[in-house]
C-alpha cells in the first residue's frame, strides 16, 4: 500500500486540477455566451430604431414640400446601417468600429431630419409623427442601456480571462478578449449650440 500512495496522491491531484480546469472552462463559456447574447440585444435595439425610422420617413414623406435631400440621406444611412451586422461569435474591434460607424451615420442623418421638421408646423402636429418621435427617443435610451450592459458583461469576461490562474485555461482553450463598444470620436467634446433668431 505504501508504494501505491505516491501514485494515488498524484492521481488525486491530477483529478483535482482536471476538475478545476473544467469548472474554469465552463465559467468562461458562460461569461462569453452572456456577452454575446447581450450583443444580440444591442443589435436588436438598433433594429428597432431602424424599423421606427422607416415609419418616420413614410410619415414625413407625406409632407409634400419637405426637403427631399434630407429624406434621401436618412434613407441611405438607414440602408447602410441595416446592411452592417456582426456575428456575435466574431466580435473584433474592426467589426464593432464598422458597425458603430454605420449607426453613427444614421444617427447624424436622423438628427438632421428632426431639426428640419421644426420648420413644418403641420408635420410637428401630426399625431403619428409625434408618437414615432417619442418611440425613437425611448429607443435611443434603450440602445444606450443595452450597449452599457454589453460593455459590463464583456468587460467582466475580459478581466476574468486575464486573471491568474484562469488565464492558463483561457489561453489553452482559445478564449480571446472582446472589444468594448466605445463612444464616437469627438463625442467627449461639448457641441457648439447656436441659436440664430434673425
Amino acid at each position: 500500500m505504501k508504494k501505491w500512495l505516491p501514485l494515488i496522491i498524484i492521481v488525486a491531484i491530477a483529478l483535482l486540477i482536471f476538475n478545476w480546469g473544467i469548472g474554469v472552462n465552463n465559467m468562461l463559456v458562460e461569461k462569453e455566451g452572456l456577452a454575446q447574447a447581450q450583443w444580440a440585444n444591442v443589435e436588436s435595439s438598433y433594429q428597432r430604431r431602424n424599423d421606427l425610422i422607416g415609419n418616420l420617413v413614410k410619415t414625413v414623406q407625406g409632407a409634400a414640400d419637405f426637403e427631399r435631400t434630407t429624406l434621401r440621406e436618412v434613407i441611405e444611412a438607414r440602408a447602410k446601417a441595416t446592411s452592417t451586422t456582426i456575428d456575435a461569435s466574431n466580435l473584433t474591434p474592426e467589426n464593432i468600429a464598422q458597425f458603430q460607424q454605420a449607426q453613427s451615420g444614421l444617427s447624424g442623418a436622423l438628427s438632421k431630419l428632426l431639426v428640419s421638421v421644426e420648420r413644418y408646423p403641420e408635420l410637428k402636429a401630426n399625431q403619428n409623427f409625434l408618437e414615432l418621435q417619442s418611440q425613437l427617443e425611448g429607443t435611443e435610451n434603450r440602445i444606450n442601456v443595452e450597449r452599457n450592459k454589453f460593455n459590463d458583461l464583456a468587460g467582466d469576461y475580459n478581466i476574468t480571462i486575464k486573471k491568474i490562474p484562469t488565464n492558463f485555461v483561457a489561453s489553452m482553450r482559445g478564449f480571446d478578449g472582446m472589444p468594448l463598444y466605445k463612444a464616437d470620436a469627438g463625442s467627449e467634446n461639448a457641441p457648439d449650440v447656436e441659436f440664430d433668431f434673425k
